[in-house]
């Protein structure tokens, strides 16, 4: 799976190499984007896309553009979520934050440049324009204030509260990171042409890895390491954030995550092939970073 993995990233970073190459941007301004581009990461969002729409019979180079879209939206909202205003994290992967880098005007360009860069990709391949109507409808949905930016705007009201549930803690993580994992995931099956049974499986396998990774973040937090993490172990508690560990425990978290799990997982089982046998196998995956 880290095999296969590793050859989606390499596809996906030669992409993102491209971008911003030959285009007329200021040069600080480009020089700030590739700086967080080339942070490394998992680019899990692209990597999913493509590989939903291999599963229904799409080929990979035609999801490209598209799919390198979703890793723009992704760091864009790092590069936000990092300011001094929103979570004010001094590191990113291991390396200075944006703001620490190039400055908080840059950083918010940065962010604004990159998510409609996005938007442009989406638009610029040669599927159908339906499925690309939709599935650029479904990426914006889940990346506004009914998705990830609402996740994030919950998230700032939640550090003001003493005490918080259990529910709403979920419900800002499905926002903040299940939304635009889930549509990762979705915006592939969507190009491919798969039908509304197919595309309902898709969204509770995209909603529940996206979940279980961040409860493996959470848990990660307390008995990780920050060669793994690129920030310091106790970070978020040290914070004062509100996690899945630190309310709720370790172990009922590690259930938990193992829960979200199994049902991505049940929704694999109508698929064979490759691509199914590679997205069980990235489930599975997450299960084990937290074992």
């Amino acid at each position: 799976m880290k095999q296969k993995l590793d050859e989606y990233k390499h596809i996906v970073e030669n992409n993102l190499d491209k971008i911003f190459s030959n285009q007329n941007i200021p040069h600080n301004l480009k020089e700030a984007m590739n700086y967080s581009l080339s942070a490394g990461g998992k680019r899990l969002r692209p990597v999913l896309c493509m590989v939903w729409g291999e599963l229904f019979g799409l080929d990979k180079n035609s999801l490209l553009n598209f799919a390198t879209s979703l890793e723009l939206i992704h760091t864009y909202s790092l590069v936000h979520d990092d300011l001094p205003a929103m979570d004010n994290d001094d590191y990113r992967r291991g390396k200075p934050a944006n703001h620490i880098q190039f400055g908080e005007a840059t950083a918010i360009l940065v962010g604004d440049g990159l998510l409609t860069e996005a938007f442009k990709l989406m638009l610029d391949n040669d599927l159908p324009a339906d499925r690309i109507k939709r599935a650029t409808a479904e990426v914006a949905a889940s990346t506004g204030p009914r998705g990830m930016v609402g996740g994030q705007a919950l998230d700032m009201s939640l550090q003001k509260q003493q005490e918080i549930q259990l529910n709403t803690l979920k419900q800002m993580h499905s926002l903040k990171t299940a939304e635009l994992i889930k549509t990762s995931c979705l915006s592939g099956a969507i190009l491919a042409g798969s039908q509304e049974e197919d595309l309902e499986r898709v969204r509770i396998y995209g909603r529940c890895i996206g979940l279980a990774f961040q409860v493996a973040d959470d848990i990660l937090d307390v008995v990780g390491d920050k060669s793994n993490l690129g920030k310091p172990v106790g970070s978020d508690m040290k914070a004062g954030k509100t996690t899945y560990t630190s309310l709720i425990g370790l172990e009922e978290s590690k259930k938990i995550g193992q829960d979200l799990i199994e049902q991505a997982l049940d929704t694999l089982q109508p698929y064979t092939g490759e691509q199914a046998e590679f997205l069980k196998e990235l489930s599975n995956y997450i299960v084990e970073r937290i074992e």
